[in-house]
């Protein structure tokens, strides 16, 4: 018998091994397989069975089956078949996305569960006579055999040793006397069974929320509802009582997306508040172990809703019955490797495998998501107020533009160039009342950069085009594309001048202002410095919770989902970072975070205030963030998106070349262009190259990097088109090191 076995490499076909009697029964389409490839072992997954195509041939045989089961069922196989289609990328490598990273290692094909060591009492000792007889000379054994009997007869020997000072010498006599047995026990790894429930169950939802419930429960099959709520409207409670009814009602699973890890932890305890330990959370913080313990718990149907980031997407579910997307426009649901595929597509794909409905939530939803929603393509859902009669807080503007001193002696205040007077006041007044703020600066670091002021020298990384940001604590200079580091120095590295500036702002920057000119206020930072650690996000945000934190300073990772009632004041330092970059998407996600962030005010009775700090007061995207006026965006948007035409108006594909050479990467996307030019000259209109050009960061992680640009309105002939350009140009294999990537439906073109 011959199988196809897709493995998890950068190529576009299946290989074929011969599988022999001892596994005959073992191997059917999923099942993940150990073959010999290029003289050494890989793990691959069986996708179907082939016939010899030469009769001569000799087949290399299948070296193990190491499940009992396959890890990949029928419906999550096709759903992988679609991802490789649809973002060209060999099958191995879809599948590879849809394990854990447990089981994709050839060296461990059957990964460990972690297990500790349990201590039962191997007979009774009714009699007290005889159990004085018994224990007459082991006090010590009496006490600990009489201590597993009141803990219903087993413990784990760690509580017995650590927690309770046993020694180990008592049990060992237990266990030579033949009275207790020790076993080994499979602990499963839940990382979040230690935080505390939330207490009393929420609210009922109100009539419009009701409507809404009603209209996603009736729907069929494979219908998309695109759920458009303005913040704080609780749509967190209509997910949660579709779930009632779909998980507990009809007997269903169900998968829930959140965008952001900082999220996790508040939406895993508002749904675990409802339905328990049947909440399993996949998501990238955690550990290999307890990922790998939440997908076997889920393949199981120990646990019935998967609550996570992109991947869990793939959680191993049966009879799925609902996928909820949670902000639904954030460009984390994209991988950025490959498959570089975006979670809410597939989430939509694999709804209609899998006979579920789909909930795309948002305050601002993604132009594409609105646009579908617009045709009829998907049903559209409205959320316009908040739940108990709260209102929209009040957002100001606040002109940050100032003109020429008049007095070029006066030395300025620093804290007045970032936290003007009118947000300096709010501060003051919240303080005063013991209520709290959050302030949003999109860029972590002390400063941008670090400038001579003799030459106008940079700093910039040697393995990228782009500047090194200037870190305090500790001091040092980091590129936030490849991490590289440097100490500061007090000298100019190219005319050797001492008069080093530093430019621009960050995070951390802001954080010591502010400390300095609030020296009582407890002042929380919270970005990708102060978030490395597994529970650093939960942590921040549980001090909040407690009234611990009187101003959490932040980047995009607190503009959104964050729920807390005595946050009144919401401050946004600049809303100017990100506005004008060479993206086509810059506008959008400007307009989002603005939004996204206002709506973390007035989330209580005592309501709420919004100052926007901005050089760019009439821009669109500022005017209708603070108007909360998300159809005029739209409509102005999309006029801008017509011509030239990009996305929702025309579908893209970004083709990005790069290598160790500048030349060579320049070659090989002119030649990548030429022939695609030729090979679509048939297609007219229906499908432009556009390119190629250098990517707006040339060079990133020591590879220069250039990029071409695909639209078509035609989604199959662009996968041909792409298809064309990936499998048939030939990249040399020399010491450059030339590599074609392709991103379908991009997020950025950075």
């Amino acid at each position: 018998m011959l199988v196809d076995v897709a493995l998890p490499l950068p190529l576009f076909t299946t290989f074929s091994y011969r599988v022999d009697r001892e596994f005959a029964n073992a191997v059917v389409p999923g099942t993940r397989v150990v073959v010999p490839f290029r003289n050494q072992k890989e793990i691959g997954v069986c996708v179907g069975f082939t016939e010899p195509t030469d009769a001569t041939r000799r087949y290399k045989e299948i070296l193990d089956v190491p499940d009992a089961e396959p890890a990949i069922d029928a419906r999550m196989l096709e759903l992988c078949r679609w991802i490789a289609s649809y973002y060209v990328v060999p099958l191995g490598v879809a599948l590879r996305s849809a394990l854990p990273a447990l089981l994709t290692g050839a060296e461990t094909p059957t990964p460990a569960q972690k297990t500790r060591r349990v201590a039962s009492i191997a007979s009774d000792i009714p009699s007290l006579m005889r159990r004085d007889r018994i224990f007459a000379r082991a006090p010590q054994q009496r006490a600990l055999f009489e201590l597993l009997e009141s803990l219903g007869g087993r413990s784990p020997v760690e509580h017995l040793v650590e927690q309770l000072s046993f020694s180990p010498s008592v049990l060992k006599g237990l266990v030579a006397r033949g009275l207790i047995v020790l076993e080994e026990e499979i602990v499963t790894r839940d990382p979040f069974a230690a935080r505390a429930p939330l207490g009393t169950r929420r609210h009922e939802p109100t009539a419009d929320q009701r409507r809404t419930i009603d209209a996603i429960t009736a729907g069929a099959a494979g219908d998309v509802f695109l759920l458009h709520g303005i913040t704080g409207s609780g749509k967190t409670l209509v997910y949660i009582e579709v779930l009632e009814r779909v998980v507990r009602e009809r007997g269903q699973t169900a998968i829930v997306l959140v965008p952001e890890i900082a999220l996790t932890p508040q939406t895993v305890d508002r749904f675990r508040q409802v339905f328990g330990d049947s909440i399993a959370v996949l998501h990238s913080a955690l550990s290999d172990g307890e990922r790998y313990d939440a997908w076997l718990a889920l393949r199981r149907g120990d646990k019935r809703i998967a609550v996570g980031a992109r991947s869990a997407i793939f959680a191993p579910l049966h009879n799925v019955g609902a996928i909820i997307v949670d902000e639904e426009h954030e460009g984390s649901y994209k991988q950025g490797e490959a498959p570089r595929y975006h979670a809410r597509e597939v989430a939509i794909v694999r709804a209609r495998h899998e006979g579920a409905v789909v909930v795309l939530g948002s305050a601002t939803p993604s132009l594409e998501s609105w646009t579908n929603a617009e045709s009829g393509k998907y049903h559209r859902l409205s959320l316009p107020e908040r739940v108990g009669g709260g209102r929209l807080p009040q957002v100001e503007v606040v002109d940050m533009r100032r003109p020429r001193s008049a007095e070029p002696n006066v030395v300025p205040d620093p804290f007045r160039f970032v936290v003007s007077e009118a947000l300096e006041t709010a501060l003051a007044e919240r303080l005063a009342v013991a209520e709290q703020s959050i302030l949003l600066l999109n860029r972590r670091g002390y400063a941008s950069f670090v400038q001579c002021s003799h030459c106008g020298y940079v700093s910039t990384c040697p393995n990228c085009t782009i500047s090194l940001t200037y870190h305090r604590l500790p001091e040092r200079l980091v590129c936030h594309y490849c991490l590289h580091k440097e100490e500061p120095t007090s000298q100019c590295q190219r005319c050797k001048g001492d008069t080093l500036r530093r430019r621009g702002l960050g995070t951390q920057q802001v954080e010591r202002l502010l400390v300095d000119r609030f020296p009582s206020a407890r002042v929380a930072r919270m970005d990708v410095d102060t978030t490395t650690g597994k529970w650093a996000h939960a942590d921040i945000l549980d001090r909040v919770g407690r009234g611990e934190v009187d101003i959490l300073l932040g980047t995009q990772m607190i503009a959104k989902g964050l729920d807390f009632p005595n946050v009144t004041l919401v401050g946004v330092i600049d809303a100017d970072v990100g506005i004008n970059l060479p993206d086509f998407r810059s506008s959008e996600r400007c307009f989002q975070l603005l939004s996204q962030v206002a709506g973390r005010a007035g989330r209580g009775p005592k309501g709420g205030r919004v100052l926007v700090q901005t050089r760019v007061p009439t821009h669109h995207a500022v005017k209708f963030a603070v108007a909360h006026a998300y159809d005029s965006f739209v409509r102005e948007e999309l006029e801008g998106r017509a011509d030239p035409p990009y996305p929702p108006v025309t579908r893209l594909a970004n083709v990005v070349f790069s290598g160790l050479k500048e030349t060579d990467t320049e070659q090989l996307a002119m030649r990548a262009s030429e022939r695609l030019r030729r090979a679509i000259v048939r297609y007219g209109d229906e499908i432009t190259v556009v390119g190629p050009a250098p990517c707006p960061i040339e060079r990133v992680k020591t590879r220069w990097r250039w990029h071409l640009l695909l639209k078509s309105p035609n989604a199959p002939l662009l996968t041909r088109a792409c298809r064309f350009l990936v499998e048939r140009l030939d990249v040399p294999k020399d010491r450059a090191q030339l590599r074609v990537a392709l991103d379908r439906d991009p997020v950025s073109l950075l």
